[in-house]
């Protein structure tokens, strides 16, 4: 395959943006949250722990602690039963405390809206300090890198990269400054709703027609399909394995199937609804 140029990487990255877009018009941040705070709270909760659980915890850390003068005079075990569900409850309690009462001795007790003064909090690194800036001061100074960001970015080909800080410059190189924040938000829904992680639905994907990934797959299901159709009368049951092209296929019921047709009759076609293991 060809070495893609540049320009034409460029080109395929706004034809992903464009798909994305119109594939996930309601994609946002799925952190609850009311104030600039109450994001970065939730944000350093969210670290190992998906959003939906952070939501449910959340609502009652802010009834006891609605603000960073209130959190910085909390206790730690207070804190820590309040959070424990959201795993690594002693290491994000110490952040948090510590997180508050930077905020009131440095800030007022405000959350500052600038880079570098959010990654001297506690707590907080980059790819927090970019949720905070995108979603809660509507400052596109960066790009989210999360695990769904970097995968989905890796197959697509835009990067190489796995560390995140390299992963985010690559892309900043690729897409609009205006939708960077929002790139993060369509990358994250396309990964939960389609490009998910063990078993990828190419042939729903909006993009697949701009990723090498899924290009390569198709690829391969199509010559496993041609395969099969040279044995008549075999039909690959579910939970059945085979080998092909060095790769081990299998057959997952509603997901992927090979048939042909018994006697005289015409090959079936395959679906192009498969589960596939290198």
């Amino acid at each position: 395959m060809a070495r893609e140029s540049a320009s034409a990487r460029a080109a395929r990255a706004r034809r992903i943006l464009a798909a994305l877009e119109r594939a996930y018009p309601d994609a946002h941040c799925a952190l609850d949250h009311a104030d600039p705070y109450q994001l970065l709270v939730a944000t350093i909760l969210s670290a190992q722990c998906t959003d939906a659980r952070v939501n449910l915890v959340t609502p009652a850390f802010f009834a006891r602690y609605p603000d960073a003068p209130t959190l910085a005079n909390g206790s730690q075990e207070e804190v820590e039963d309040l959070i424990r569900s959201t795993g690594f409850f002693r290491n994000k309690g110490k952040n948090l405390l510590a997180m508050a009462a930077a905020l009131v001795e440095r800030h007022g007790g405000q959350v500052p809206d600038s880079m570098d003064a959010l990654r001297d909090l506690p707590g907080v690194g980059r790819k927090t300090a970019n949720v905070i800036l995108g979603n809660a001061f509507g400052r596109n100074d960066g790009i989210t890198v999360d695990t769904h960001v970097g995968r989905i970015t890796r197959l697509l080909k835009l990067t190489a990269a796995t560390d995140p800080e390299k992963v985010e410059r690559d892309l900043m190189a690729l897409f609009p400054r205006a939708k960077w924040t929002l790139l993060s938000h369509l990358l994250i829904s396309h990964g939960r709703a389609v490009c998910v992680a063990r078993r990828p639905n190419c042939a729903a994907c909006p993009i697949a027609s701009d990723c090498p990934s899924a290009r390569r797959a198709a690829g391969r299901i199509s010559a496993a399909c041609a395969s099969a159709r040279q044995r008549p009368a075999r039909r690959l049951i579910p939970g059945s394995r085979f080998l092909f092209g060095g790769a081990l296929f299998r057959v997952v019921p509603f997901r992927f199937t090979l048939s042909v047709s018994s006697g005289a009759g015409k090959p079936q076609p395959c679906s192009l609804s498969w589960s596939h293991w290198k």
